[in-house]
């Protein structure tokens, strides 16, 4: 063959990074000035036939390939492509010049089985590639199969095996070290991503992996086997295509790819591949998604920066638009941003790339300046604007003609097994709990609000707890297809992703409470392995916990699960693991019932009135809760001495004290009797007016009504009230009426006509004056303005 048949059938390699809009911008240029026959891009060789597809005006980035085994959907990996990625717009080139394009790594199959337990192959990555799998098996922590681009490892030094030298766990970093820079980050963003005018940078990325790669003693097995994949790929397309061909792939694999390996050793390092059905689709992606932020190991520090790179690439007013992007989202947010500020601070970040030497104003020199001219100095503003700046909220799209993804083939097989039909306009759904179609609807409506689909929204909720029965109202919205994609990163199962997706959540719960809540969403979603997750991290926790208020509020949901906990049970398929775990949730809520008792007296100390009347209410729900498990004596008894020791403390918030006096005589563990000797203490001249009122509305507000029934009681705050001057009734007026706030009209005459001494059934203003009546008028120009929120005299 002559020299120009050599130079025909030439391969050019480019080494890209993954998502890098600079890669992808000389990537296009190379393309237009090489004019390949055929391109060749990193990626599952079995999806080749879906890369068509991206070219479809309906097709939207950003966007993901997903495969997964037909015969084990949780298994799923994602191939992310944004706009910026060079992926992506090498496939829209082909189209466009009608060339023939495909990918050449590994087949998806192969990632089935052979995928790494952590990314410790994450060296200098290739495919940006994510599993549903381990995030699964992990509750909800990202786990990506392949490595990210050539530049940026997935995982730190200290987690690959000792033997790997520093080339091979962060190759642009040592290029970095030796340019002079302090991170890799920056040097490629410099010579590559925000240079406008790169020159042939693909020669040069090959020349300095070779010399990194050079000394490389191994690579990782299925490492090794991605870069023989790809060799044989290429050497089959030079005999398909008479031509140059275009291969694109990660920087690191290009010295791998150009050297010279025996086609027979290729194929015996690949021998005994799995071969399994692979099901495949496009799948929408968002730009959040894009970022190392949200777990995504080959993703970019800020999508949004990137996608700004990518659009400015032919103007000379990048940093003015990303500016201007800067003061819009500033003054959405209710800033003032001038015209002035702006124009200082592109000449601020100009100044700034200039004396740092940089090819033009980056990231850092923008974020700089925009803090010093557009935030007065104050970097805590620019927190107030990151996400929604660097990361962006795009959701990509797909043509209506692509295969489904598993979650919602999911969902669909669960909505024809249900009979339930997905409709825009709202109707509503009664669900009896006691047949197994009822159950199965339920639970798969609970499963889906987990998952953040609220295609059924629960009417009367709390209402029908206890019962067999439910109502919901449903209403299907388009986006929440996209939900669901969105959470496939947690399953490919409705069920393994609601399980995955609340795991995660009970991880993050910082609270009791709000632990104690997930597990009932779990119990209530018929989530075992989320519930029993969270049954022990809700123990560990509570053991190490003197937190009172936390405690308090985690009592009912807990109380919830146990009472009601078996009209779901009596109907599941699995009821003798769930009653079991609901006897250990048993023992759990009486222990934590006593420690919040021995917590309370200290914990209701000196509270401002905020604090007080969250307190309060804590309280009141943690005893509702306690009554309805009906508790045992002793742990009964153990609450009410803590209650006791609230009243026994001096330095006890009135309001408090007088919620636990309230309690403890509703229980009958405060004597009428003594309760109103209480009560006049409380309220005696000697005490301050503002904690005898916050007494008063501790034990009041929750029944004010007590007051018409119990003539001792009455008698006590009767006295109080009529011994108040009239300056500090005024003063306290507002406190005083939430007491009553609480009574309808007909119960406010029936107290007031009990206070006058009148019959409960004649309304107070008609009741005419005794002799003598100043006493009577006294009463009533007290009670009027408390009763009807009126300061008027009666």
């Amino acid at each position: 063959m002559g020299k120009d048949a050599s130079a025909l059938d030439a391969v050019s390699f480019f080494g890209i990074r993954h998502h890098g809009p600079g890669s992808a911008a000389s990537l296009v240029r190379a393309l237009d000035e090489q004019k390949p026959v055929a391109v060749l891009i990193e990626g599952p060789a079995d999806a080749s036939a879906l890369l068509p597809m991206l070219a479809s005006p309906a097709m939207k980035p950003p966007v993901a390939l997903l495969c997964y085994p037909e015969d084990d959907p949780s298994q799923a990996s994602f191939w992310p492509f944004a706009e910026f990625s060079p992926e992506y717009q090498a496939t829209l080139w082909a189209m466009a010049n009608g060339v023939p394009v495909e990918f050449i790594d590994l087949p998806s199959t192969a990632r089935f089985v052979e995928k790494p337990a952590k990314p410790t192959d994450a060296s200098p990555p290739a495919e940006t590639v994510e599993t549903a799998a381990e995030m699964v098996e992990t509750a909800a922590e990202t786990a990506e199969t392949a490595e990210a681009a050539a530049q940026e490892p997935e995982a730190p030094a200290a987690a690959l095996p000792p033997a790997l030298p520093p080339e091979f766990r962060d190759p642009v970093g040592v290029l970095a070290e030796a340019a002079g820079y302090e991170d890799g980050e920056s040097w490629w963003a410099d010579l590559i991503e925000q240079n406008p005018a790169p020159g042939p940078i693909f020669s040069a990325i090959a020349d300095a992996m070779n010399a990194l790669r050079a000394d490389l003693a191994h690579l990782p097995e299925f490492e090794a086997k991605r870069e023989a994949h790809m060799r044989l790929a290429i050497a089959a397309a030079r005999k398909r295509h008479e031509g140059p061909l275009a291969v694109v792939c990660g920087a690191w694999h290009v010295p791998a790819l150009q050297g010279a390996v025996a086609q027979k050793d290729d194929r015996a390092l690949l021998k005994g591949l799995p071969r399994k059905k692979a099901a495949m689709t496009w799948a929408p992606w968002t730009m959040p998604r894009l970022a190392f932020a949200h777990g995504y190991g080959a993703g970019v520090d800020a999508p949004g920066w990137c996608a700004h790179v990518w659009h400015t690439r032919a103007r000379r007013d990048g940093a003015s638009r990303w500016l201007t992007r800067i003061a819009y989202i500033l003054r959405e947010k209710g800033h003032l941003v001038s015209t002035a500020a702006l124009i200082e601070a592109e000449r601020l970040a100009l100044a700034l790339a200039a004396i740092r030497s940089r090819p033009g104003a980056g990231f850092e020199e923008l974020r700089e300046a925009a803090v010093a001219c557009l935030f007065g100095g104050e970097a805590l503003l620019w927190k107030t604007i990151e996400d929604t700046l660097l990361l962006g909220n795009e959701v990509g799209e797909i043509p209506a003609d692509a295969p489904l993804a598993p979650l919602i083939e999911d969902l669909q097989r669960h909505q024809k097994a249900a009979r339930l039909k997905p409709e825009a306009l709202e109707r509503e759904l009664a669900i009896d709990l006691r047949s197994e179609s009822g159950l199965f609807r339920s639970t798969l409506l609970h499963r889906l609000l987990v998952l953040g689909v609220p295609w059924g929204r629960l009417l009367d909720k709390g209402g029908s707890r206890g019962t067999f029965r439910e109502r919901w109202m449903l209403a299907w919205e388009p986006e929440y297809a996209v939900q669901l994609v969105e959470k496939l990163v947690y399953g490919a199962t409705i069920e393994q992703a609601a399980s995955a997706y609340l795991a995660e959540q009970l991880g993050q719960a910082a609270a009791l409470d709000a632990l104690a809540e997930l597990i009932r969403t779990a119990i209530t979603a018929s989530l075992p392995v989320a519930a029993s997750r969270g049954l022990a991290l809700f123990e560990e926790r509570a053991a190490r916990s003197s937190n009172c208020p936390e405690m308090l509020a985690a009592i009912p949901p807990l109380a919830d699960i146990v009472r009601y906990g078996d009209a779901r049970v009596s109907a599941s398929t699995s009821s003798s693991a769930s009653t079991s775990g609901l006897g250990q949730l048993g023992v759990l809520l009486q222990r934590l019932i006593v420690e919040a008792a021995i917590n309370l007296p200290h914990a209701a100390r000196e509270l401002d009135a905020e604090a007080a009347g969250e307190m309060t209410e804590r309280i009141s729900a943690a005893h509702a809760g306690i009554r309805l498990i009906e508790a045992p004596q002793d742990i009964l008894e153990a609450w009410f001495r803590g209650l006791e020791a609230v009243l026994g403390d001096a330095r006890a918030t009135p309001r408090v004290a007088g919620r636990a006096a309230h309690i403890l005589y509703e229980a009958e563990a405060l004597a009428a009797d003594e309760a109103v000797t209480l009560l006049e203490r409380r309220l005696s001249p000697g005490t301050p007016v503002v904690d005898a009122a916050g007494f008063l509305e501790g034990f009041f507000s929750a029944s004010a009504m007590r007051l018409a029934h119990d003539e001792g009681l009455r008698r006590a705050v009767d006295g109080w009230l009529t011994g108040l001057d009239e300056d500090d009734f005024t003063a306290h007026l507002p406190l005083l009426r939430r007491v009553f706030s609480g009574l309808d009209s007909m119960e406010r005459k029936r107290l007031l006509a009990a206070a006058l001494g009148r019959g409960p059934s004649l309304p107070a203003h008609l009741v005419p004056a005794p002799d003598g009546g100043a006493g009577w008028q006294a009463h009533l120009n007290i009670l009027h303005p408390l009763l009807t929120g009126n300061n008027a005299d009666g």
